[in-house]
Formats: structure tokens, C-alpha cells, sequence
């Protein structure tokens, strides 16, 4: 009988092969690509037009894949408690609420219910997928829609930071950003 040693680096690069790559998101120094969203109150917002206003913090959700994520939820609500620090930054935080199309609205709604959004804070829906597909985090699993993501990009649209979590944690904490925001 003969028996095979695979080295290790071979059998990674074997299982990644199998594994598809998703396509890149937007990176450190590259220019952030910029989207149109409509809030909850029926405002399109342009996301070029808010960074001139200055720095954003640019959050992706999870949003409704069949029920309101507790992770998402904490995150927002610890995000909304330091609203006075990213004021204080001159950051605007921009939350994208992904999801089916069918009832998105009340979804988004219902989500956001318990929460009171800062002036320097948008809530934005992304019914068709057309920001997450853009930025390249559409999460095509069931009971999923698009993976945890935080950027900063700056008034000239560059990314300062890029974290994309293709699981449910990771995700960044608000003073991990404001940590980030304080030091330019």
C-alpha cells in the first residue's frame, strides 16, 4: 500500500480553489463607489453629496433575512450612544438596511422602531440589492442578504477603512471607529 503525504500548503490551495471567491470590495485608499438610496421617510440620499458634508461612517446591516438580527441591533443601538462623539468628529453615519423587497419597508421599520436617529445619522434601504452587489457584499445564502461591513471614507470619497465580516460577528464597535476618527 502506498500512502500520500499532501503537504499542508498544497491542500489549502486545493480547498480554496473549491471555495468561489466573492468579488473585492472597495478597499483602503481606493475611491468608494457612490449609490443613491432612499430613506424610510421617502428621502433619496446620495452617498457623494453626504461625504462632502464630511467624514462617513458607512455601516452595512444585515437587514431583514427572515427576522431582525440581535447583533445588527446591538451594534446600532451601542452606534447611537456615541451619536454625540461622531458629531464631535464631524463623521455622519450612514446605516444600509439590505433586504428582500417584499415588505422592506416595514421590516426597516419596525427595526429601527425603538431607536432615535441623530441628525448626523441616515438609515437607508437597499430593497434590490443594487449597494450590496455595487460594494460586493451580497451574503447569497439562505437566510442571508449581504455580510457585516463598516467603511470610513473621507470627504475626498477615499476609503480610510475597509472590514468586511463573512461571518455574523466581527463587526466593528463604535469606539473602535471613533478610535479611528480621533486620530486623523
Amino acid at each position: 500500500m502506498i500512502t500520500r503525504i499532501i503537504p499542508l500548503a498544497l491542500l489549502a490551495l486545493a480547498t480554496m480553489a473549491s471555495t468561489p471567491l466573492r468579488a473585492a470590495s472597495p478597499q483602503v485608499g481606493q475611491v468608494a463607489p457612490d449609490f443613491q438610496l432612499r430613506s424610510l421617510g421617502g428621502e433619496e440620499v446620495r452617498f457623494a453629496d453626504l461625504v462632502k458634508q464630511g467624514t462617513a461612517v458607512l455601516i452595512v446591516l444585515r437587514g431583514y433575512p427572515g427576522y431582525q438580527c440581535p447583533i445588527c441591533n446591538r451594534q446600532v443601538q451601542e452606534f447611537i450612544a456615541k451619536a454625540k462623539a461622531f458629531a464631535n468628529a464631524g463623521a455622519r453615519v450612514v446605516m444600509v438596511y439590505p433586504g428582500p423587497p417584499d415588505h422592506l419597508e416595514e421590516r426597516a421599520a419596525e427595526f429601527i422602531a425603538d431607536k432615535k436617529f441623530p441628525e448626523n445619522f441616515h438609515h437607508l434601504l437597499d430593497p434590490d440589492y443594487r449597494f450590496t452587489n455595487l460594494y460586493s457584499l451580497r451574503w447569497n445564502a439562505p437566510r442571508e442578504t449581504a455580510y457585516p461591513s463598516t467603511f470610513i471614507v473621507g470627504t475626498d470619497r477615499k476609503v480610510r477603512l475597509a472590514k468586511v465580516s463573512t461571518t455574523h460577528g466581527g463587526r466593528s464597535s463604535a469606539a473602535e471607529i471613533l478610535a479611528i476618527l480621533e486620530a486623523k
